[in-house]
């Protein structure tokens, strides 16, 4: 039989790629879609668009309707900004979506988390297991709505009624990637410098893996579980990033700055924007060096056990689909 579900974030990177997959294995997929532009985009890619968004009751209860799986995959994700408008994206609008998926007797909530729920200051985690507690730092506003959505999410698990799945991926990555272009326009500008040497060893995670895994997660993962998910095959922080840059013909920059006085300048450069209300972001921020300063990588054991999850998609194939 044909299963409905509701994705939100559809309109995105991740959220796009979702829907292709969910349409293609059979799947009705509904999308919330907050403007005209978002319902196009999630009508390209083989969804029905419902329009409204994560602070619209109304639009979120109708969304829900008939539905047997919510993939939340929307979220508000950046450097930079106010506590506030992340605590209303990420933390507010998922409690809305919550409340919304109970009254309608959906079985299984996926949402689509982050594995910076553990990131608290910079400090190397190798091979970092979910038995890690969830962190927040007051200069880390998005890891840290990340962990209180995810503890929103994992409280409402009611086995047998209404079960709840949170999968962690680190650095996603693929053709379209947002962040490679904002990658490029720092190094263009000059802005841009590497932590360190930058050999510390990082998890990635290509956009078609992370899609896998949230599929899996509705008849495999665990209710009230959290999942690391990566590519399997670490990476450094250098090797990568010089690989997605080479991949649009950008050459790789060669300055750098050492940990301690990239943390300084961060909180010189926060303090500047936030008292002067400079628009835009700051070149680096805390947040950033939380996320690339030092040695991140993650153990996947659970979600292969538990899930299936097998990365199905290879450095070396991602690369290749980046260049065409």
């Amino acid at each position: 039989m044909t299963r409905t579900c509701l994705v939100t974030g559809g309109s995105g990177f991740v959220g796009g790629r979702l829907i292709e997959r969910l349409v293609g294995e059979g799947w009705h997929v509904r999308a919330l879609a907050r403007g005209d532009a978002a319902a196009q985009s999630v009508r390209r890619h083989g969804a029905e668009p419902v329009r409204g968004s994560l602070d619209d009751t109304d639009a979120l209860l109708a969304a829900v309707d008939g539905c047997s799986v919510v993939f939340h995959v929307a979220a508000l994700f950046k450097l930079w900004g106010d506590a506030a408008e992340f605590e209303q994206s990420n933390v507010q609008g998922t409690a809305h979506l919550l409340r919304a998926a109970q009254q309608a007797s959906v079985r299984r909530f996926v949402q689509l988390g982050a594995a910076a729920v553990v990131l608290g200051d910079p400090v190397p985690r190798l091979r970092a297991t979910e038995s890690l507690p969830r962190l927040e730092r007051p200069w880390a506003p998005y890891s840290s709505s990340k962990a209180r959505s995810e503890a929103l999410v994992l409280a409402a698990n009611r086995p047998g009624h209404f079960e709840t799945v949170v999968l962690r991926p680190p650095m996603i990555w693929g053709a379209g990637m947002p962040m490679l272009d904002q990658l490029i326009e720092s190094v263009e500008a000059g802005d841009f410098r590497w932590v360190g040497d930058g050999s510390q060893a990082m998890s990635t995670v290509h956009v078609d893996n992370v899609c896998r895994a949230l599929e899996l997660a509705v008849d495999h993962g665990t209710g009230g579980q959290a999942y690391f998910v990566s590519d399997g095959v670490d990476q450094t922080l250098k090797g990568f990033l010089s690989a997605l840059l080479r991949s649009r013909g950008v050459e790789p920059p060669k300055a750098s700055a050492p940990l301690r006085m990239a943390w300084l300048m961060a909180g010189a450069m926060e303090w500047i924007w936030r008292t002067f209300s400079r628009p835009g972001e700051p070149p680096i921020t805390r947040q950033m060096l939380s996320l690339i300063g030092a040695p991140f990588t993650l153990d996947i054991g659970k979600a292969e056990r538990e899930l299936g999850y097998r990365p199905a998609v290879s450095l070396a194939q991602g690369l290749a689909g980046m260049r065409r």
